[in-house]
């Protein structure tokens, strides 16, 4: 049987690029292609010349886990040391997803002339194949991780969060709680519930006492200068219908999680006039929306700071 070492690699960029932008997608990494596509042909590289025999020592676990890690840097660029083994654990934990169910579909379809060499699986069947193994493996994995945390219940995420308005910043903690879907109706931004203290640091107070008024107070006592920013939030709760907020759109919002730190542009702040913890260990909450990707700019992690 003729194999064909640019179809070897071909294969193996493809395959690589699937498992690195899946771990990208899943743990919410900025995606940069060009260093996917680098850390995707590093790997496909080592494949041929594992293939080809050319040095033994490739072959050794220490290389493939070296080799792991040099992939991993190359298209995240970790900021620490905790998040390259998340991401590392991640990579690995697809690359087993992604290949079962490359394997599944190859059984189903049973290709002829099909054979292993030195590790590196080779044969006469169509890179379409390993490709829609490739991404339902994806999807599977995407949907089982996303299952497992929301089924996982932890009484307090807190992040630090730093706030931005008219040049003006707090940095606080916010409570992530998977029960606030709090939006802005017309442009769908998330919104950031705090507490007075917070706002104070932000806004005027001559806002703020409007935004304590019921039902939102009256818009045009608003100074012209948070005019503009200016959203009519809706709400519901228990003994209150049909009820009006006042938000305010910030400039930005910096979420700093255990791996990077996610940027939020479109964000609305509201005021929520009572204390949100005894303990003072959190002053407002954050819903899952802040953390998730930014639809309306068409990109998988247009938030997330480089």
């Amino acid at each position: 049987m003729t194999v064909y070492v640019d179809i070897i690699l071909l294969e193996n960029i493809c395959m690589n690029f699937i498992i690195l932008f899946s771990t990208a997608y899943i743990m919410k990494i900025q995606i940069k292609y060009l260093r996917i596509f680098i850390s995707s042909l590093i790997g496909a590289i080592y494949a041929v010349l594992v293939y080809a025999n050319i040095l033994a020592i490739y072959t050794n676990i220490i290389m493939k886990i070296i080799l792991s890690i040099c992939m991993i840097y190359v298209a995240y660029k970790p900021k620490s040391l905790k998040g390259m083994i998340k991401e590392l654990i991640l990579f690995y934990l697809v690359s087993f997803a992604l290949g079962g169910c490359a394997f599944a579909l190859l059984y189903i379809v049973k290709p002829q002339e099909i054979l292993i060499r030195n590790g590196v699986y080779i044969g006469t069947y169509p890179i379409k194949i390993a490709l829609l193994g490739g991404i339902v493996g994806f999807v599977i994995t995407y949907i089982g991780i996303r299952t497992v945390k929301n089924k996982i219940v932890k009484n307090e995420i807190i992040y630090t969060t730093k706030i931005k308005i008219n040049n003006k910043s707090n940095l606080t903690k916010l409570l992530l709680d998977t029960g606030n879907m709090l939006k802005d109706p017309l442009t769908n931004s998330p919104v950031i519930l705090v507490e007075k203290k917070i706002l104070e640091t932000l806004v005027p107070e001559e806002l703020i006492k409007i935004m304590e008024q019921k039902n939102g107070g009256d818009i045009n006592e608003i100074l012209e200068e948070y005019k503009k920013r200016i959203r009519i939030i809706p709400f519901t709760s228990v003994g209150k219908q049909n009820g009006m907020m006042i938000g305010i759109k910030v400039d930005e919002v910096n979420v700093i999680t255990d791996v990077d730190e996610i940027v939020n542009n479109d964000a609305i702040i509201c005021l929520y006039n009572r204390n949100f913890s005894k303990s003072k260990k959190y002053f407002g909450l954050i819903g899952l929306d802040l953390l998730e990707r930014d639809e309306n700019k068409n990109e998988f992690f247009s938030n997330v700071k480089k």
